[in-house]
C-alpha cells in the first residue's frame, strides 16, 4: 500500500516519516521536491499546472497544502483549485483510495466563543476559514456513495520546532498578556502529524475530528510560563485584538475516543521540547 501526501512541507513530511516507519511506501508532492527525505518517492509538482500519473497503488492520499500567503487567491488557489485538481487526477487514472484526509483547521469555526467540536456548526468569519470548510465540503461531495473514506482533521495552532511565534515574542520583548482572557488552542507539530497517520490507518473513522491537545488555556497563562521558562520578566499587559483563532475551547474527545494518545498533551510538555531543541523543523 502506498500513501501519496500531497503538500509536503513541514507537517506532510513528518507524517510521511511516520508512514515510512510503519511500512508503508510514501510519493511525495511538493513544488521543490529535492528537499524531501530520501526514503520518499520524491516528485516535483505545480497543483496548477498538470498533475503526474498517481500510482495505482496508493491507498491512501494526505492533503496537506498550505497557502503561499495570507490572501484570498492564494488560499482558493491551494485548498480548492488544489483538491480539485487532486481528484479529478484520481478519476482520471482510476485510482480508487481507500482513505482521501484533509488537513484543515479550526479556522472555520470562526470567533466562536464557548466548547466546540465536530457537531458544532461551522461558521468561518475570514477568507481562509470561509474557503477552507468550501474544500471540506468539496471534499465529501466527491466521495459521497463510495466505497472511499473522506476524513477531515481540523488542527488548531501548530508548534513546534522552528514554529516559535510566542518564544520569539518573548525573546523580542514584543508579547503582550492580554487585558481580559483569552483562550487559545494548539497542537504540537508531532502530534498533528501523528494523529494524520493514525486515523488514516485506524478502522471505521468519523468524515471528521477536531485535532488540538489536551489543554486549552488562557494566552496570557502561556506567555508567562515561557517568560518564566526563559528567565524573562512576565510581559506587560495590554489590549490584544483576536485573531483568526477566536476565543474558544476546541474539545479533542472525539480523537481520543479513536484512541489517539499524545506525546505533547499540553503547552508545558511542548513548549519544553521546543525550547530543549527536540526535533527538527522540516524544510
Amino acid at each position: 500500500m502506498t500513501v501519496l501526501i500531497v503538500g509536503c512541507g513541514d507537517l506532510g513530511t513528518e507524517a510521511g516519516l511516520r508512514f515510512i516507519a510503519a511500512g508503508q511506501d510514501v510519493v511525495a508532492w511538493r513544488r521543490q521536491a529535492d528537499v524531501l527525505p530520501k526514503e520518499f518517492e520524491c516528485v516535483s509538482v505545480d497543483l496548477a499546472k498538470e498533475l503526474p500519473t498517481i500510482p495505482e497503488s496508493v491507498g491512501t492520499v494526505v492533503v496537506a497544502v498550505a497557502a503561499d500567503s495570507y490572501s484570498e487567491e492564494a488560499y482558493r488557489l491551494a485548498y480548492i483549485t488544489g483538491l480539485t485538481k487532486v481528484l479529478d487526477a484520481l478519476d482520471r487514472d482510476h485510482v480508487e483510495p481507500e482513505r482521501v484526509l484533509l488537513i484543515s483547521s479550526t479556522t472555520v469555526y470562526g470567533n466562536a466563543t464557548g466548547t466546540v467540536n465536530e457537531t458544532t456548526i461551522a461558521e468561518p468569519n475570514s477568507f481562509s476559514g470561509k474557503i477552507t470548510l468550501e474544500a471540506e465540503t468539496m471534499l465529501h461531495a466527491r466521495f459521497a456513495g463510495t466505497t472511499t473514506k473522506s476524513i477531515v482533521l481540523r488542527l488548531a495552532g501548530i508548534y513546534g520546532p522552528g514554529r516559535t511565534r510566542l518564544i520569539d515574542q518573548i525573546s523580542n520583548h514584543t508579547a503582550v498578556l492580554p487585558d481580559s482572557p483569552r483562550l487559545t488552542n494548539r497542537i504540537h507539530r508531532d502530534d498533528a502529524a501523528a494523529a494524520a497517520v493514525h486515523l488514516a490507518t485506524i478502522p471505521n473513522p468519523e468524515p471528521l475530528y477536531v485535532g488540538v491537545d489536551e489543554h486549552p488555556v488562557d494566552l496570557g497563562e502561556v506567555l508567562r510560563f515561557l517568560a518564566h521558562e526563559m528567565s524573562y520578566e512576565e510581559p506587560p499587559t495590554g489590549s490584544v485584538p483576536i485573531t483568526r483563532g477566536g476565543d474558544k475551547h476546541c474539545s479533542n474527545r472525539l480523537l481520543k475516543a479513536s484512541g489517539f494518545q499524545f506525546t505533547y498533551p499540553s503547552y508545558i510538555d511542548g513548549y519544553r521540547a521546543v525550547l530543549a531543541g527536540t526535533g527538527t523543523r522540516h524544510p
